[in-house]
């Protein structure tokens, strides 16, 4: 998979998504209904009576996409996923690689490239939000970037690792060479 730092440079924020996960939410299930986990009859999953709210699925993460377009570069796959879910057109030129690390290493084991891009707000051309028809409902969110250590750090947002992870790389590697104000 790839994924995505996006920083807009007119506004001084990162652009993050927003994005129900049905096994976040699961997990919150288990931990606040652990009863409806205990049934006798595995061929049957019993209804969940008292239902947590969908909020409790909801994480922040990097715009990110998985890698399905043989036929596409990375960099081209990061692209349409910017557009796609962020709605910014960037190229590939665009592009920073930062580095590739193995993602969900407990399941999948997959291999994910992180990459970084500015944007400014002419870039934008749409509203971004995914694909519905792919099943994608994706919320466009910004972080302040006076605001985005905090938020990093900030365990009431559920976040993915590469979101805290990327926040630190800009501030080791970004941030110093910004005008100051």
């Amino acid at each position: 998979s790839v994924s995505i730092l996006i920083f807009n440079t007119s506004r001084q924020c990162f652009i993050v998504v927003k994005q129900f996960r049905p096994a976040v939410y699961m997990c919150e299930v288990e931990r606040h209904r652990p009863q409806v986990f205990q049934i006798q009859d595995k061929e049957q999953f019993p209804r969940l009576e008292d239902p947590l709210p969908a909020v409790v699925g909801v994480t922040y993460e990097l715009c990110a996409g998985i890698v399905d377009k043989p036929d596409l570069s990375l960099e081209e796959i990061a692209c349409e996923e910017v557009l796609e879910e962020c709605g910014y057109r960037i190229s590939v030129a665009d592009l920073r690689k930062i580095t590739s690390y193995r993602s969900g290493v407990g399941v999948t084991g997959s291999r994910q490239t992180l990459f970084y891009a500015e944007v400014t707000d002419q870039m934008r051309i749409g509203g971004g939000g995914g694909q519905p028809e792919e099943g994608e409902l994706i919320e466009v969110v910004e972080i302040p970037l006076e605001e985005s250590m905090k938020f990093a750090y900030d365990e009431t947002f559920l976040k993915t690792m590469s979101v805290i992870f990327s926040f630190m790389w800009f501030q080791n590697n970004i941030a110093p060479k910004l005008p100051k104000k």
